[in-house]
């Protein structure tokens, strides 16, 4: 039992470092880089307090440099699936029952961790394993995982200070039980900041968790196991396993103690894990709980009063930051006639600008590689069909190269017709499609952005017109979970903005907020009566 009741420190947004020429960041991330591609890192599967390798294991590679090869991951065998989950039920009954604050002393002591000592290595590792610039790294793997840390310590001491009314003679209050069972947290390659958040958001709550982090994070995935141990987290409490997602999945689902899902990927996985829970709905101890964030094919829509070099910006930035890798990235947009021209030959500019997409080791660019072959090879399949199809054109980049390493380059469509494929499409990469509409068209266009995606993660208005403004956001309502005005649909902040969509874009639980948190716990009311009533006779029974 607590002996206080204890105020965590106040939360802050972790400042964001400059990687300029000559700062002491920039040489320290580049010196560790370097450290990491000329040795080799072996990942175990991380049971318990065990580090399992299993004799099996796949090679882990650069994607900008897909021949060189950086280290290796053991994969799993379906019985370390199930000592997987049979140590984490194991430890949690001592890590449910431990003190709230010491569980928030551990996650606190992590983003400090991350902040200081860790910077450079959870930096260098997400620029090599995923192929992020300096500044797409420092934004996510450092600061924004530091600030998941921090703000759901804020949050969830917040939820537990929640209580309810009482009455006279009467005590009530609630307890917020971690779920009973195991969560099991699936993470992407894109965010290394995900791919931390969704196992450690379910273990702040009380909970155990079984995590299988994406082939192409593993790396990154490592440097987030040494700062969770270094910050003392128990071992069982967060289990990482690697291997083949289906095995490892229907092992976890056919288990009776499943209590939770954390998924962040692709909307046709997430459909068939829901599906394949509610197939197993008569298996489980409870009804597990299902959060998820999947897919988005966002938007950019200018007003004619919009200015044109605001709109180019928001694009480049929108689409092209991290090869387009974002659920949220910019990938249709919607110019008005009068100024698209204007406004193309910006974003040609900046294209142009660019140099070849490259290694993030070179700080000069921009654009990197995406994440892996699949990727690259879909990626040239919509480019080059865009070249032969009659209505549309590529009026920016085009061109692509997996000799070396998978390189995109950044790419606009421009299409006559606003259903056109990539209009539609979840492409994940560095290509953004053009529709320009005739200026009295707003409204028309509107109901068209709104009724054209299957999507709903993120989007953004573009206009001077405050009347416009207020048209759209009422229209645009349910088109996205984070909608933005007069800004890039990119780029939320844990604390400021709280992420997530709806439609095909997932269960709109909002990571980086307290309503997140409260999917991983089971609340439990407890009534207690100090004068205990001995007769049954109510007053109007006389």
């Amino acid at each position: 039992m607590g002996k206080g009741f204890f105020q965590v420190p106040t939360a802050f947004n972790e400042p964001v470092k400059s990687y300029a020429p000559g700062t002491p960041e920039r040489e320290s991330v580049l010196q560790q880089y370097k450290d990491y591609y000329s040795s080799q890192v072996e990942v175990p599967l991380y049971i318990g307090s065990e580090e399992i390798k299993t004799g099996n294991s796949k090679p882990m590679s650069p994607p900008h440099e897909h021949q060189h090869v950086v280290g290796h991951y053991h994969v799993a065998e379906k019985k370390h699936v199930e000592d997987a989950i049979a140590n984490g039920l194991e430890s949690r009954a001592k890590w449910a029952n431990l003190k709230w604050e010491q569980r928030a002393a551990i996650f606190l002591k992590a983003a400090e961790l991350i902040a200081g000592p860790y910077r450079a290595k959870i930096n260098s590792a997400t620029m090599m394993a995923q192929s992020k610039t300096i500044h797409q790294a420092e934004i996510d793997a450092a600061c924004e995982l530091i600030d998941f840390l921090r703000f759901n310590v804020e949050y969830m001491s917040q939820i537990y200070a929640e209580q309810p009314d009482s009455s006279d003679g009467i005590w009530n209050r609630v307890e917020y039980r971690p779920l009973e069972g195991f969560v099991y947290a699936i993470t992407p390659f894109n965010f290394t900041a995900i791919s931390g958040n969704l196992p450690a958001s379910a273990a702040m709550m009380g909970n155990v968790v079984l995590w299988k982090p994406s082939d192409s994070q593993v790396y990154s995935a490592k440097v987030i196991m040494d700062v969770f141990q270094e910050a003392g987290l128990p071992g069982g409490v967060i289990n990482m396993v690697m291997g083949d997602p289906v095995m490892i999945t229907e092992t976890v689902l056919a288990s009776p103690d499943f209590s939770g899902l954390h998924f962040t990927g692709s909307t046709f996985v997430f459909k068939e894990l829901w599906k394949q829970i509610g197939t197993n709905i008569h298996t489980y101890k409870t009804y597990p709980r299902i959060v998820g964030e999947t897919g988005g094919k966002d938007f950019i829509v200018a007003h004619p009063s919009a200015k044109p070099q605001q709109v180019a910006t928001a694009i480049t930035r929108g689409g092209f930051e991290f090869q387009g890798q974002k659920c949220s990235a910019a990938s249709r947009v919607y110019l008005p006639k009068s100024t698209a021209d204007e406004t193309l030959e910006l974003v040609k500019k900046d294209i142009a600008s660019f140099n070849k997409p490259g290694s993030p080791e070179d700080m000069s660019n921009f654009v990197t590689a995406v994440i892996h072959e699949g990727s690259f090879d879909k990626l040239a399949k919509y480019i080059d069909q865009a070249k032969t199809d009659t209505n549309a054109e590529i009026i920016a980049g085009g061109g692509y190269d997996k000799s070396v390493g998978y390189f995109i380059e950044p790419t606009v469509i421009l299409t006559t017709d606003p259903k056109y494929t990539t209009m539609e499409t979840e492409l994940f990469g560095p290509v953004v499609t053009v529709y320009v509409y005739e200026d009295n068209k707003w409204e028309e266009t509107l109901q068209l952005v709104d009724s054209t995606s299957e999507y709903a993660l993120t989007g953004a208005v573009m206009s001077q017109d405050r009347y416009a403004i207020e048209q759209a956001t009422h229209v645009l309502q349910n088109a996205a979970g984070n909608f933005y005005i007069n800004d890039k649909p990119t780029g939320a902040v844990v604390g400021q903005q709280p992420f997530g969509g709806a439609r095909a874009s997932g269960t709109n639980d909002k990571a980086g907020s307290a309503q997140n948190l409260l999917r991983w716990v089971s609340p439990r009311l407890i009534k207690e009566t100090f004068v205990t009533p001995e007769d049954y006779r109510y007053p109007f029974l006389g």
